[in-house]
Order: C-alpha cells, then sequence, then structure tokens
C-alpha cells in the first residue's frame, strides 16, 4: 500500500518535471522564433543599392540584440532598439556587382546577387502601371533582345491603408530582365532604364509603385493632405473601417443585384436551343450596324445592358487546322466572344485590347460566324474606333469591320460604379511609399495626371505638394523628379476650345518651377481613342533625357523640347520666345499649326504663325489688336508640330489666365 502511495507520488512528481520540460522548451523555441532577425522586402535577393550616398540597411530583431553586416569587406554592427529597430548605414558605394551582404544576429540571412548602382521609383497610374505584355505588339524585337542582368525591378503590392504608414510590404521580390519577366515591367520605366543603362553602364534598379486610376491626392502623406482640407477631411472618414464596410456592401449589392438581373432575363440565354452564340440562330428580326462604333449612334432605343453581334466570314484553307489570332479592337464595356458557336476568350472591363487566340480546329474552310456578347453598364456602349478588328494567320489578314448584325438580350438602366477605395485621399502613400522611405534612391519618374482633369487647376498645388511631401519623407533632399506631360486624348474639335486636359498640362508644366525636376512632353505620342497609348518607348526615352539633365548633370544633350519663354505685341502680330529651343526650332511636317489668337473680346480664332530667327510669329486678319495666343491648347491638338531640330516637340502653352477649369 505503501509502495502503491510512492510509486504515484514518483508519477506525480515526473509529470510535474515533464511538463515544466515542455514549457521550458516551448519558451525556449518561442524566444529562439522571436529572436530571428528580419529584413524588409525590399532588401532581398537581386536588390540594386544607390550607388555614391550614405545607404541604410535595416530590419527588426530581439530588444537591444546585437547585430552585425558584412559586406564589400567591410563589418558593421549595431544594437537594436528596445522596439527591435536595428539600422547601419553603408557608405562609400561604388558601381558594380554582384555581391554578397551577410546579416548576423541570433541567425544569420545571406542577401545575394546585389548589384550597386541607381535605384528609380517609378509611380502614377495606369500609363506608369502599363506592362510590356500590353504594349508587345510594337515591341517584339525589344522583348526577345531585353536580358539585361543588371537592370532589376521590384513591384510594390497595390496596397491601402488609410489608418498608419506601412513600415514593410506584404510581398515583393527583385526581378532581373529577360524575355519573359519584362513582360510584367512598367513599360515606360523599361524602357526608361534601358536608355540610362545603355548611355550610362551603371545598374539600375527599377522600383514600381503605381495603381490605375490614382488620383494624387492618394499618394499624399495625411501631413501633406492638411493643405488640403476636402481632402483631409475625407482621409479621415475612411479610417472607419465600419464606414468602408457599409460602402463596400452596399456596392457590391446594386452590383451584383444588376449583373444577376441582367444575365438572367439575357434572350440571348434564355433558349437552351436557341442560343444565340450558335451559328444556326435565325437573325431575321435583327438589326444591322457599321463595326467599329457605337449603338447610341445609330439611333438605337436603348444606351446599357447586354446586346449580341454577329459577322458571318469566310476563311481560306491556310487558317485552318492551327491557332490564329483574333483581335477586335476595344470594347465598351465588357465582352465575351464565340467563333462557330465555341467560347475563345472574355474582357471584363474597356480599357485593354482584344487579343485573343482561336484554337486549331474552330475555324473552317469556307463560311464562318463569329459572335460577341457586350455588356454595356453606362454611357455609349460599343466597339472603338481606329482600333484592329481582323483575324491573322502568318501575315493574311480577314478584315472583320463592316456591316454586323445585332439584337439586344437585356435593355438595363445605367449601373452606378463601385466607391473605389483604394483611390481615397493617403490611402497609396501608406501602403506603397511609405515603406520604401529608408532605401536610397537616385529619383522618381511620375506618369499620372489623368485622374485629377476634372480639377486641372488644382494640379498646380497637388503635383508640387507631392514633390515637397516625398522628398521631405525619403529625407534624401531635392532628389530628381521628372514626370510625363499628359499625352493628346479624345476627339479633336474643330475650332478652338476650352480644356481641361491643356489646363493640366500646364499644371504640369508649371511645376518646373521646382529645383530639379524635369518634364517629358508627350503632345505627339497619344492615341484619340485610347487613354493607353501604346507608344511607351519615346516617353521612356524622353524621361532619360530629361534624368540626364536634372540627375545626371549632361549639359551637352538637348533634353526637352521648346518651352514658352515671353511674348510681345507688335502691331497686329504677337511674337513667342521659347526656352529650350536646341539647334533650331522647325514645323514637322509643313507649315506651323494649332496656334490661336484673340483680342480683348477673348474669342480665340485658328492664327497663321511663321517661325523667324528663333521665335514664332502669330497674326490673324481677323484679330487687329491680338492680346494673347495659346498652341496646342485642346484636349487633341492633332498636327501640333512645333519641335526643336532634335526633334522633341514643344509643351502645350498660352499667354493668357482668362479661365478656369471648364
Amino acid at each position: 500500500m505503501k509502495n502503491d502511495f510512492l510509486n504515484e507520488k514518483n508519477k506525480f512528481h515526473m509529470k510535474q518535471i515533464n511538463i515544466f520540460l515542455i514549457l521550458f522548451l516551448l519558451s525556449f523555441f518561442t524566444l529562439a522564433t522571436f529572436a530571428q532577425v528580419r529584413l524588409p522586402k525590399l532588401i532581398s535577393d537581386g536588390m540594386v543599392l544607390q550607388r555614391n550616398a550614405d545607404v541604410k540597411i535595416w530590419g527588426w530583431a530581439t530588444s537591444n540584440e546585437n547585430v552585425s553586416v558584412h559586406f564589400i569587406d567591410k563589418e558593421y554592427t549595431t544594437t537594436a532598439s528596445q522596439k527591435g529597430e536595428w539600422n547601419i548605414t553603408l557608405t562609400d558605394l561604388k558601381p558594380g556587382g554582384p555581391y554578397t551582404m551577410t546579416i548576423k544576429a541570433s541567425n544569420t540571412i545571406n542577401v545575394n546577387d546585389i548589384l550597386v548602382g541607381d535605384v528609380w521609383l517609378c509611380s502614377g497610374q495606369s500609363n506608369m502601371e502599363l506592362s510590356m505584355k500590353r504594349v508587345s505588339p510594337l515591341y517584339e524585337k525589344e522583348i526577345a533582345e531585353s536580358e539585361n542582368s543588371e537592370i532589376r525591378y521590384f513591384a510594390v503590392p497595390q496596397k491601402y491603408d488609410f489608418n498608419f504608414p506601412h513600415t514593410d510590404f506584404q510581398s515583393g521580390k527583385w526581378q532581373k530582365t529577360d524575355p519573359e519577366s519584362v513582360l510584367n515591367f512598367s513599360a515606360v520605366a523599361y524602357f526608361f532604364a534601358r536608355e540610362l543603362y545603355s548611355k550610362y553602364k551603371i545598374p539600375v534598379g527599377l522600383i514600381n509603385a503605381s495603381l490605375g486610376g490614382s488620383p494624387a491626392q492618394a499618394w499624399l502623406s495625411e501631413e501633406a493632405l492638411k493643405a488640403f482640407p476636402e481632402y483631409y477631411n475625407e482621409a479621415q472618414k475612411f479610417k472607419d473601417s465600419t464606414y468602408i464596410q457599409q460602402i463596400e456592401s452596399q456596392d457590391r449589392v446594386r452590383i451584383s443585384d444588376w449583373y444577376k438581373q441582367s444575365g438572367s432575363n439575357d434572350e440571348g440565354y434564355k433558349d437552351g436551343k436557341n442560343l444565340w452564340k450558335n451559328p444556326e440562330v435565325n437573325i431575321s428580326d435583327w438589326k444591322v450596324m457599321k463595326i467599329p462604333g457605337y449603338w447610341a449612334n445609330e439611333g438605337s432605343d436603348f444606351l446599357n445592358g447586354i446586346i449580341w453581334f454577329r459577322k458571318k466570314f469566310t476563311v481560306s484553307s491556310s487558317f485552318v487546322g492551327k491557332p490564329v489570332k483574333l483581335n477586335m479592337g476595344r470594347i465598351v464595356d465588357a465582352d465575351s466572344i464565340f467563333v462557330n458557336g465555341v467560347f475563345v476568350g472574355t474582357t471584363s472591363y474597356q480599357y485593354p485590347p482584344r487579343r485573343y487566340t482561336i484554337p486549331a480546329g474552330i475555324l473552317k474552310e469556307g463560311e464562318n460566324t463569329i459572335v460577341v456578347r457586350v455588356i454595356s453598364n453606362i454611357g455609349k456602349g460599343g466597339f472603338v474606333p481606329d482600333k484592329p478588328y481582323n483575324i491573322i494567320s502568318d501575315g493574311e489578314k480577314i478584315d472583320l469591320t463592316g456591316d454586323w448584325y445585332y439584337k439586344p438580350g437585356m435593355k438595363m438602366e445605367p449601373l452606378t460604379g463601385e466607391t473605389f477605395i483604394r483611390w481615397k485621399p493617403g490611402g497609396l502613400y501608406n501602403g506603397m511609399i511609405s515603406p520604401m522611405l529608408n532605401y536610397k534612391i537616385k529619383g522618381t519618374i511620375w506618369y499620372q495626371g489623368e485622374s485629377n482633369t476634372s480639377n486641372a487647376l488644382e494640379y498646380q498645388s497637388l503635383l508640387p505638394a507631392l514633390i515637397i511631401d516625398w522628398r521631405n519623407k525619403f529625407n534624401q533632399g531635392n532628389f530628381p523628379f521628372l514626370f510625363v506631360q499628359l499625352p493628346n486624348y479624345m476627339e479633336p474639335l474643330d475650332n478652338p476650345s476650352e480644356s481641361n486636359w491643356a489646363l493640366l498640362r500646364e499644371s504640369q508644366l508649371k511645376t518646373l518651377s521646382l529645383p530639379n525636376t524635369g518634364m517629358a512632353v508627350a503632345i505627339d505620342l497619344g492615341e484619340w481613342n485610347d487613354i493607353h497609348p501604346l507608344n511607351k518607348l519615346d516617353v521612356g526615352k524622353r524621361l532619360a533625357l530629361a534624368a540626364g539633365k536634372v540627375a545626371y548633370g549632361d549639359e551637352k544633350t538637348v533634353y526637352s523640347g521648346p518651352v514658352f519663354q515671353s511674348f510681345k505685341m507688335k502691331g497686329n502680330k504677337i511674337i513667342v520666345t521659347f526656352a529650350n529651343i536646341g539647334s533650331g526650332l522647325i514645323a514637322k511636317d509643313g507649315d506651323l499649326k494649332h496656334f490661336a489668337i484673340a483680342g480683348e473680346d477673348k474669342n480665340f480664332v485658328w492664327a497663321n504663325a511663321k517661325i523667324e530667327n528663333n521665335t514664332v510669329i502669330v497674326w490673324s486678319d481677323k484679330v487687329s489688336k491680338p492680346v494673347a495666343v495659346r498652341y496646342a491648347w485642346a484636349d487633341n491638338p492633332q498636327g501640333a508640330n512645333l519641335y526643336n531640330r532634335e526633334g522633341l516637340p514643344a509643351s502645350p502653352f498660352r499667354t493668357d489666365i482668362w479661365l478656369s477649369n471648364k
């Protein structure tokens, strides 16, 4: 009995010891795990560090833990703060690599394949975000020849937050440039880097923090937003997660209901035996319209909903038995496409080019049928003109423009779109800019402004505020800040007119008064029917020219087109002088165009203009006493042709101050 008692007692003590050991081991491993030194996502394999600068390397560790960093034959040591934050500064870094960095604390991290060169932050909205894949039809050769391990790219995750600035990204990695990886690079950023590397042979690191549709105020810090009370107050509202959830819930319900109602009542899908995608459908009651075009222009009694289009086309034997390319331009808003009743592709919103592949075995020699189901949720739906609509195989083309049959599947009221919370003030700064503030950069390239054209005069304050804000937050002085002036866009008008796009270009032009800024004029690189023009090569080249002047001190190269400097009135003429004339002013492709002149009545008329002694003389028989002149002052000043001999276009300008936003 006594032995039984002792055995039970011993078992009890052993259990206590085992529990103690387990708790000890758990606490040991927990502490060991907690003690692991950790690095931000930017400090990782393949990174590019800024040359000739004090470069901060930072991370997190256990409170008061000793940390050492070994890089290029130098050892740096520090101790983490009570919060576990640590940093060291690398000095005297010369271009080169690849190198390895070793960080030691209770654990060891090796960061491999590091280059030292120039780091550029690339930011803005969709035209900065636009990928090489999107513009690939123009640049097949450039993509095929893109292999370059000395151009590196880091895509910042698209994240917003209204409550606090983030200290790291959720994900991200550095990528070398090759024909596969470059497809996901920003096209503007890549061509910019390619030009820099070609000229300076210095490694280039690109950090792309951009988001389509984002207005400038989304990229301002909370501190900078205080200068814009409307935006600051809006940012405060979105700190409330319940408020955001309520908006998102309402949006989801409204949008879901619209698509459910339209989809479930779509006549083209109702009769299972007679689906409108099938080639044999009876179309005797279908109407005809020419494609490309918008059905609102055809006098249709509806604007929005689901509309079906179909066309027959003839195929030769050379198209049969292999995959072929189908180009359907751009369609507003969404589309699903069927060839001979077989689904071949879909796009959910209006902006991307419709590039599809018809798989082998679908086309047949002779007559074939293509059907396009279009969803128009608001505005004018249809097929955007001046885009390719064809089938291509080995250089042969089948033209798909012309007469198509169409019929509404379901007529709907316009859909009120979603609230783009990610574009609200301050959110993108906190989520996408703040985490990189410790990372040393050479400068910034910026392509944005389309989303601010509705209040273009305000942009005179917004863009400078953003530049100053970022310079303050990066704490790197007046680092180079280069931006793209908005290109030509929308339908050209016959007469001089007011233009918010012109006003915003002027706001961008005035921002050049800030030190170490440069602007790439793109007034000749746009497309009237596409807010995302595909020519990003010349945009990148012009940004690189500006970088040569502002960031690299190149005084010999002409880096800009003509910029308005001053004017004077002489009789019935106005004489305009310019800066950045290079080796002289020229009128590209004929006489000067797109100059307008006005008297005191403020009524602008088209004017004559000629170049004389590298000035431009402007006059009109309709204005005897001119007081103001404008050049390329329009959404799309098609034909504006004032350049310098180096082939760089003049920036649009006006000499008057007569208007505000239209």
